[in-house]
């Protein structure tokens, strides 16, 4: 779809004003939630003493948010800054073989934090895969690896290696599984790009110093073999203009953040809330519509965020890793969806891109995401939620496809073809308004629960119709069109000669 033609201003002006009111009153729809029912047996567990500057109970109810920045926080800052340390000592005194340094530390950190049994658990996984890709079958190699994936995820393969890591702490079962998980996802990527090589094979060294990189080991995110490799054995280390002012300023942001985040969290129990379903049929329309879009927000900036930390390390060592997630609000179109640009490019490279190849073939573009959304239902965890997630925005995908070739065909492309630009892009709005709330609706049952993604479902389509839904599709309208001018905008920095008269003096991007 290309850019269209920009919208009045005046236009425009009353988008930003109508999404601010809306957003500001669902906001207090919430507030009021929260305010009134903080005392409700129901919150005891989540909803937990915060900050005594503030007086009130604080929403704690995420318990990967609190262990990244409260709960262990100076444990993952300790062995983070213990590697900033190394490798910049070593990236002066010996660059050839700070890949070599990074290994051996990451290696070393593993091992004193899980234990050896754990070590060898991931050096099995290793050593088989690393086996596989010598044999430059890509096949071979994406079997062995999704049989060795399916072994940490399905029952009794996955209860049987966890029983051989001894010793137990909190973070006991969420490391095991990061680090199981993205291990098996390196070392199929190393597989993979063994393939293509033309001569000869990467050595089983390569592959340990890909894998223990720290940084990535246990949360991520992936950085495929290809980028890694090449990135990692450069020794020209030089930095660019104001590199290091821009890796301070994001850091600094990415704290301003957490302190913003932990401050919402006393006044706004998004969620807390949608676990009590009691509560929940009793929240307002537009409540409730806000604490879907609010919760897809959250953990658009909770991964954010916690890729951000872990990529300023990579940054300070010279790397270039996955940038964070598209905000969900910029969002209208299931092709951008993701949460996790690390896997997201993972798929890409290796499965979606390798088979639908230009994505406008119908059965292949089909093919291509039911292989894409099949491994990542295997990435996530195969039960019940899952299936359903995996199903509905493996539609998503398709069916704008669908409808982007019955749009593209006659008479419906004649018509539009006659239209303004402007004209064009409100029309497309509608039909974009309606799709980012079934990115909304299908991607929340997998944040809170399927019960709230139903009752959000029937109150917003059904039993709010036509006063709430037509009103949160209108603010959905006018976001979408703030969004696009937003991307019209940069689209015409990045390349202004599609810009061009047309249509007797009017300007319209082709």
């Amino acid at each position: 779809m290309g850019i269209k033609s920009a919208l009045p201003r005046y236009e425009l002006y009353l988008y930003t004003a109508v999404l601010g009111v809306a957003l500001i009153w669902a906001g207090s729809w919430i507030f009021e939630a929260s305010s009134e029912n903080i005392d409700r047996k129901a919150f005891k567990e989540s909803v937990q003493p915060g900050w005594h500057y503030f007086g009130r109970k604080m929403d704690a109810a995420d318990f990967e948010w609190m262990m990244w920045f409260s709960t262990f926080r100076n444990h993952i800052l300790f062995a983070l800054a213990g590697h900033v340390i190394f490798a910049k000592i070593f990236s002066l005194l010996a660059p050839k073989h700070r890949s070599l340094i990074f290994g051996v530390y990451g290696g070393l950190a593993v091992l004193v934090t899980m234990g050896w049994t754990y070590m060898a658990l991931v050096l099995s996984h290793c050593i088989i895969l690393y086996s596989v890709a010598l044999v430059k079958m890509k096949w071979l190699c994406l079997a062995a690896g999704l049989s060795a994936l399916a072994s940490i995820k399905l029952e009794p393969y996955n209860s049987w290696q966890e029983a051989l890591v001894t010793g137990s702490f909190d973070l006991q079962d969420v490391l095991f599984y990061g680090g199981c998980g993205f291990s098996i996802m390196r070392c199929m990527s190393f597989a993979l790009e063994n393939c293509d090589k033309k001569e000869g094979n990467y050595t089983f060294c390569d592959l340990l110093r890909y894998n223990f990189y720290l940084p990535f080991f246990f949360f991520g995110p992936i950085m495929t073999f290809d980028k890694f490799h090449a990135q990692v054995n450069n020794t020209q280390l030089t930095r660019k203009e104001r590199e290091m002012w821009n890796i301070t300023t994001k850091a600094l942001l990415h704290l301003g953040i957490i302190l913003v985040v932990d401050v919402f969290f006393h006044y706004l129990y998004i969620l807390t809330i949608p676990s009590d379903m009691k509560l929940v049929a009793k929240l307002s329309d537009w409540c409730l519509a806000g604490l879907a879009y609010s919760n897809l927000v959250y953990d658009w900036v909770k991964a954010a965020i916690m890729f951000g930390v872990i990529n300023t390390v990579a940054r300070l060592d010279h790397l270039d890793p996955p940038q964070p997630p598209k905000c969900i609000t910029m969002l209208y179109v299931f092709a951008e969806t993701h949460f996790d640009r690390g896997i997201n490019d993972w798929l890409c490279r290796y499965v979606y891109d390798y088979i639908g190849g230009d994505h406008d073939k119908i059965f292949k573009e089909l093919l291509a995401t039911i292989c894409t959304f099949a491994i990542t239902t295997l990435w996530l965890g195969p039960c019940q939620l899952v299936y359903i997630w995996s199903f509905f925005n493996c539609f998503g995908l398709n069916f704008e496809l669908w409808v982007a070739k019955l749009f593209s065909l006659p008479p419906l492309s004649t018509i539009e073809g006659f239209m303004g630009g402007a004209m064009s892009r409100r029309i497309r709005g509608v039909f974009n308004a309606a799709n980012f709330w079934t990115i909304i609706l299908y991607n929340v049952l997998s944040l809170n629960s399927l019960e709230f993604a139903k009752l959000v479902g029937r109150r917003l389509i059904f039993k709010g119709f036509p006063l709430s839904t037509l009103s949160v599709l209108l603010v959905t309208y006018c976001g979408v069109q703030l969004v696009k001018e937003r991307e019209r905008k940069e689209a015409l920095l990045e390349d202004p000669e599609p810009v061009k008269a047309v249509d007797g003096g009017k300007e319209k991007a082709e």
